[in-house]
């Protein structure tokens, strides 16, 4: 635990610094194995992949050509001269059918027939292939001795091969392989000086690659600091590369958003206080003046301190409805209903209560399939805002239409007379806390969160769409859309 502490409190920098230096360790490290210690091995591997595949080759020749022939023998001294190779080709009894010589005191143009025969038992012996690496080395009774260990080292290879008509053709290949000791021995010297060059450069490279990179993100480390100390104001640099840019241009749009949602819920704490200041002391005047002044006790005054109930009742019913909205504990209750009726029956209760000329142009029944009290909640929030802003007319207008297309939809549309509103708040209108209207006008009361109520109701209910069409100075429609469902008469 101590260990995963201690390098969670490494910064990005030292740990990108790290991970480039011990890349460059791996690499030279790779380089001194391959060039050094395993240099020889692989020369010889080569030599040996060499030496078989020339064997394949000739035997390729040899079924073509029978293992003799001008066009045999030209080919034989083409893989001799470009691979330095000598070549001897007999039967199985030593009588030499072609020969190429390349290498100088070759080994195998020295061996006599007694010696060539040996040779083939012993490859015969081995399954019809032999290969032999050692120093310069001779056949003697079968088998091979060294001659001389201060001499390169040799390596021969035979096979034993058949024609088309089941000739026997005795190849022996032989070739010197060069002694890498001195190349090992420069090459070491050269990785000495590669090594310290690659050290000292992998560790500027590193030192500025890791600052480069860590940078952006320590800016963005401190800028969110900021952030979360209550500074929305603070701006994270955009530069650098592509994921730390969309990442800081993320952060500012939500340092943005903060900073609106801040200033929004400073104006709902202006709005709501003097909101329920001037009904509370409505209230508590009229309360007063009916308790001191003798026959002001009259319906009236009554009436009075009823409605200033009522708007108290409306506002906090209004910040209860969001809450619960927006916490995700409200869950919908759906049910075939009317909403062309639903309308209708709210529609009543304003007659009752307003004195504003309220028309609903529905040419048939709709019904749908939604929570009916959450759709009336949408439907009262609408017809409020567009009483709250129609013009002198006091006109609102309900219109019902059933759109084609396949499912039908519904729309309903809420048309004020009033000022319309800008292009650039027709967006945050539908924000919580957000009013158009910033002025406390007795007409224009409100928590700002109506409108909220409607998009989260209409958002909860998935399939239903909603949006505003308004111009400055020639009033605003408010609409949404829900699926239509089918019903029968009865």
């Amino acid at each position: 635990m101590k260990h995963r502490t201690f390098l969670n409190r490494i910064s990005i920098k030292w740990r990108i610094f790290a991970c480039l230096v011990i890349f460059a360790a791996v690499i030279l490290g790779f380089l001194w194995i391959f060039q050094v210690s395993l240099l020889d091995t692989f020369y010889q591997n080569i030599k040996i992949k060499e030496i078989k595949s020339s064997a394949q080759e000739i035997q390729k020749k040899i079924n073509e050509s029978g293992g003799s022939g001008e066009e045999f023998h030209e080919a034989l001294a083409r893989i001799s001269q470009q691979k330095l190779m000598c070549i001897l080709v007999t039967d199985e009894m030593g009588y030499v059918i072609d020969s190429h010589e390349a290498v100088p005191n070759c080994i195998i143009h020295r061996m006599n027939t007694p010696m060539l025969i040996r040779a083939y038992l012993l490859t015969d012996q081995n399954g019809g292939s032999y290969l032999e690496r050692s120093t310069t080395v001779q056949w003697k009774d079968g088998q091979i001795f060294r001659e001389d260990p201060n001499q390169p080292e040799t390596m021969i290879y035979t096979n034993i091969f058949y024609t088309k008509e089941g000739q026997v053709r005795f190849v022996l290949l032989n070739t010197a392989l060069s002694p890498v000791n001195a190349t090992v021995q420069t090459l070491r010297v050269q990785l000495i000086w590669i090594t310290v060059i690659m050290v000292v450069l992998a560790l500027l490279i590193a030192f500025f690659l890791s600052r480069r990179i860590s940078l952006p993100i320590i800016k963005i480390n401190r800028s969110a600091k900021a952030l979360g100390s209550g500074n929305y104001q603070v701006t994270f640099d955009e530069n650098g590369y592509q994921e730390i840019s969309e990442l800081a241009r993320t952060l500012n749009y939500a340092a943005r958003e903060l900073s609106k949602v801040e200033n929004l819920q400073r104006e709902l704490i202006a709005n709501i206080s003097h909101d329920l200041r001037t009904p509370l002391t409505m209230i508590t005047g009229y309360s007063e003046v009916m308790r001191d002044l003798p026959g002001e006790n009259t319906p009236e005054n009554v009436q009075v301190i009823i409605d200033e109930a009522k708007r108290l009742t409306t506002l906090v019913n209004d910040v209860l409805d969001i809450s619960k909205l927006q916490s995700g504990t409200q869950t919908l209750n759906r049910t075939d209903f009317s909403l062309t009726e639903s309308i209708r029956n709210i529609l009543e209760r304003y007659t009752k209560l307003v004195d504003y000329n309220i028309s609903f142009l529905a040419p048939q029944d709709v019904w749908v399939y939604a929570d009916e009290l959450k759709i009336s909640q949408v439907i009262y929030n609408l017809i409020n805002n567009a009483i709250t802003h129609t013009g002198p007319d006091k006109k609102v207008t309900i219109t019902q239409t059933l759109l084609s297309g396949s499912p039908q939809r519904v729309r309903i549309e809420v048309t004020d007379t009033g000022e319309g509103l800008e292009e650039d708040q027709l967006q945050d209108i539908w924000e919580r806390y957000y009013k158009v209207d910033k002025t406390h006008k007795r007409a224009q009361v409100g928590t700002g969160l109506g409108l909220s109520i409607v998009k989260t109701v209409l958002d909860l209910h998935g399939g239903a769409s909603y949006g505003v069409n308004s111009t400055l100075g020639h009033g605003s429609t408010f609409w949404f859309e829900l699926p239509a469902k089918e019903h029968s008469s009865d």
